[in-house]
């Protein structure tokens, strides 16, 4: 199995810490609204790493934070009145049920920034101790990143030029600094901010740390995989590095994973351009499967561009995957009790290859677009194989290799929201109508569709009809 590591920007051969199994350490969202489908992408994509490592028979102690005090909780707060816990409480909440809607499994741990105080303090502690971290005049607790020389082997930023660009920013208040490279450990308390008592400021900690000690307290000193979003790269996930490294003494991370951004109409998602949408906003038009899909269909590592026709699409594709095995199970009631045939034994060993072809595409970098392209095969396969008058045995292999395939992808196999007849109804009604507007081409095209699915259309005096095939 190989991986993309960002530390060396290129693919490693994966060797756990411990053979069978995996540390995995995934950065997750800040909690003051309902996540958005740049969050989801992370969540879907390291879930999906997490599953096929466990297909494969690791042991995954998977962890990912919720970040619970932020200036942008703290805000929200104050604009409703209420304390950060219960801003942060309700969208911990919001954000589990969006999770569960994509099929994302819940964490080994999900640890909160405000319950792991005590570790940060310590850490904060060891840092300053080892010259690694100073004390300024009014509490705040900076580290010192000259003391850190491998500073920027993450990010491949020259630290030099780092810190000729910040000398062009004047930052209120950190005049304090001795470099303006430094980061916040401990910062003083505002009025209205939740704070906590510390030996320099009664305060609350800065962004960086609570990751380099959650990751420490629930996984060890040391972890195989830490990933997020390539935005986490610098300065996010290049800070936790020379924290934990300079309070440890060990390499963090052996291997460091980052999925690419999530742009909207060839546009990056933002708020101010109006193409922002939340998981919960996208539900209400889809099931939040199709989006599990979508997010698949793409490498990782390659930018993925979200549209209502690549929705569509996906939504398309991941019918004629549910249809197969709708169809898989009409035929496992009508299955006979007997020896595979020629024909099926050939069918069998296909499966085989298949599977093969599967595991070489999630093997390498956990391509999961070419896994599903073999997903297709499979159900092609299937389709082409069934005749009504299948063995068991056969039927039942079939089956459950493709369920086990859809698994790890984080697919639900049994139908959920929307009927069979539904889906092929409204391809219909869309056929007829783009040959009624002389659109042959789409026409053909979704006959086509329709025929991957298992379904046959036939063109009668009383209109169009279907079967299954």
């Amino acid at each position: 199995m190989k991986i993309f590591n960002t530390l060396s920007k290129r693919k490693e051969e994966f060797v756990p810490l411990e053979p069978g199994k995996v540390r995995m350490y995934v950065c997750g969202p800040t909690v003051y609204n309902y996540i958005h489908i740049g969050n989801a992408r992370p969540m879907i994509v390291f879930d999906t790493v997490r599953r096929y490592f466990e297909y494969k028979g690791y042991e995954v102690n998977y962890v990912s934070n919720f970040t619970d005090v932020d200036d942008k909780i703290i805000k929200k707060a104050m604009e409703e009145g209420v304390d950060s816990e219960v801003i942060s409480e309700r969208y911990i909440e919001e954000c589990k049920k969006d999770m569960a809607g994509m099929n994302v499994r819940p964490a080994t741990t999900h640890p909160k920034a405000t319950q792991e105080i005590p570790g940060m303090l310590e850490m904060i502690r060891t840092l300053i101790d080892k010259g690694h971290a100073y004390v300024a005049k009014d509490g705040t607790v900076y580290f010192r990143v000259s003391s850190f020389q491998e500073y920027g082997k993450l990010s491949h930023k020259n630290l030099d030029e780092m810190m000729s660009g910040f000398r062009e920013i004047k930052v209120t208040g950190e005049e304090n600094k001795e470099n303006p490279s430094d980061f916040v450990l401990w910062k003083p308390k505002k009025e209205g901010e939740p704070s906590w008592s510390s030996p320099w400021c009664e305060g609350r900690p800065g962004w960086h740390i609570e990751c380099s000690v959650m990751s420490k307290r629930y996984l060890g000193e040391q972890i195989d995989i830490h990933a997020g979003g390539e935005d986490l790269i610098f300065p996010h996930h290049e800070n936790e590095i020379a924290q934990s490294e300079a309070a440890n003494g060990k390499t963090f991370a052996n291997y460091w994973m980052h999925n690419a951004f999530l742009n909207i109409d060839n546009r990056k998602m933002s708020k101010s351009l109006g193409n922002f949408f939340t998981v919960r906003e996208i539900s209400e038009k889809y099931d939040l499967q199709v989006l599990r899909f979508f997010m698949l269909s793409a490498h990782y590592r390659s930018p993925l561009n979200f549209s209502a026709e690549l929705m569509e699409a996906a939504k398309n594709g991941l019918e004629r995957i549910l249809t197969a095995v709708d169809r898989l199970k009409d035929a496992a009631r009508t299955a006979e009790d007997r020896e595979m045939n020629a024909r099926e034994l050939a069918a069998a060993d296909e499966v085989k290859t298949l599977v093969t072809k599967y595991e070489a595409a999630m093997d390498d970098d956990f391509n999961t677009a070419d896994a599903i392209a073999a997903l297709f095969e499979l159900v092609k396969l299937s389709n082409s194989t069934l005749t009504g008058t299948d063995a068991k045995e056969f039927v039942a292999y079939m089956t459950e290799t493709v369920e086990k395939l859809c698994d790890v992808l984080g697919i639900i196999t049994g139908r959920r929201m929307e009927s069979l007849e539904d889906a092929v109804e409204a391809l219909i009604v869309e056929r007829q109508a783009a040959r009624k507007a002389k659109n042959f081409a789409r026409a053909d095209e979704i006959r086509s569709q329709l025929s991957d699915m298992g379904i046959i259309l036939e063109d009668t005096r009383e209109g169009v009809k279907w079967k299954r095939a």
